[in-house]
């Protein structure tokens, strides 16, 4: 199996990513990578690489996490047989399938719970985390775009499910439950005092905020946009607002049929939006071009879907497609629409990575 046939150009990884931020021309598009443990693993194995990051090097993957681990007490009971957060307190059970396997949340300790345990419910000191190693970390990643935050970061429907469920979370939202509101607001103070202190720590080197909000199912958004406008956008704005007093750039992740609610993230000062489900409605390259070039920048748009179930050529085409629409805009980062499914084919991983290399290469070069 041929390996990656990287083009690296004439930029570090950083500038290519502050290039494409700011609307200007990059020698390629970024690179970006997300996978489940399966196919991960035997990606791993293809490329002979030892580690997660020598995966990304492998890949030409422009961008790193400024991510921490949790040090301080322990807020949250173990339970055997599942995985309890120590952060957030939400409960998985692995699930293996087929291909490999996924953590399913379960045991959701906040449904049909009281309004006090709901409003009182645990939520770490920003200090207790580990910031120490921050340091060295970025002297490792200096070459290349780091973030902080996650896709997930600061997301409020999905985080509230993974503790009381879909139903509880999206009725508590829509009636704006006062002990729902109240937890979500101490867990946003958390957030924004960790985001505080990387960037502090980091002396300024973070290149941009991740949050994560998914709004949208396939078909229909799945909640109004009176709802995100009332409830969520006053939230969201907290962590733009804090992004903004640094100059920095934030890119949200929002899966399914999301762009009804992008007009609103321009007006807040979103930079960047991620995913792209591109079968979602109103999700797809073109669609998105046509309503938003020039005014978000594009990170995603590959189907996970098509990697599970086309060829190898199915994939090259797909992604020298998606490159043909978004490139001109010089505001596109080449990534999966989601994680890389477990029953993707390893060779179908690889092409979409040369493809990328061999069709995402500006005229300057």
């Amino acid at each position: 199996m041929d390996k990656i046939k990287k083009f690296n150009g004439k930029m570090t990884s950083r500038q290519r990513v502050i290039n494409t931020f700011r609307f200007e021309e990059a020698d390629r598009v970024p690179i970006n990578y997300d996978t489940n443990p399966g196919i991960h693993s035997r990606l791993a194995k293809a490329l002979g690489a030892s580690s997660y990051d020598d995966v990304l090097d492998a890949l030409g993957v422009d961008f790193r996490g400024a991510g921490i681990g949790y040090n301080g007490p322990r807020l949250h009971k173990k339970v055997d047989g599942l995985y309890v957060d120590p952060v957030y307190g939400f409960y998985t059970r692995w699930i293996e399938n087929d291909h490999g396997g996924y953590n399913d949340f379960c045991n959701f300790p906040l449904q049909n719970a009281a309004p006090e345990i709901i409003a009182n419910y645990p939520v770490p000191n920003p200090d207790d985390f580990d910031y120490d190693g921050l340091t060295d970390k970025l002297e490792k990643y200096k070459d290349y775009a780091v973030y902080a935050g996650s896709p997930g970061f600061g997301d409020i429907i999905n985080l509230t499910g993974m503790l009381m469920g879909m139903e509880d979370t999206l009725v508590n939202l829509s009636t704006q439950d006062e002990a729902t509101l109240s937890y979500l607001d101490r867990r946003i103070d958390m957030q924004i005092g960790i985001l505080h202190r990387l960037i502090e720590k980091s002396s300024r080197r973070i290149d941009f905020i991740w949050l994560g909000e998914d709004l949208g199912t396939q078909i229909a958004p799945m909640i109004s946009l009176d709802m995100y406008r009332k409830v969520l956008r006053p939230r969201h704005q907290r962590f733009i607002d804090l992004a903004k007093s640094y100059n920095l750039p934030v890119m949200i992740h929002t899966c399914g049929c999301s762009s009804w609610v992008y007009e609103d993230f321009i007006e807040m000062g979103i930079t960047a939006v991620d995913t792209l489900q591109p079968e979602a409605v109103n999700m797809s390259p073109s669609y998105l071009k046509e309503h938003f070039g020039k005014r978000l920048v594009f990170h995603g748009g590959i189907s996970t879907a098509q990697l599970a179930t086309g060829s190898v050529d199915d994939t090259i085409c797909a992604v020298k497609n998606t490159l043909a629409i978004f490139m001109p805009t010089k505001g596109y980062m080449m990534a999966p629409c989601h994680q890389i499914q477990d029953n993707t084919p390893v060779e179908n991983v690889i092409a979409m990575y040369n493809a990328a290399h061999n069709f995402g290469r500006y005229s300057v070069n």
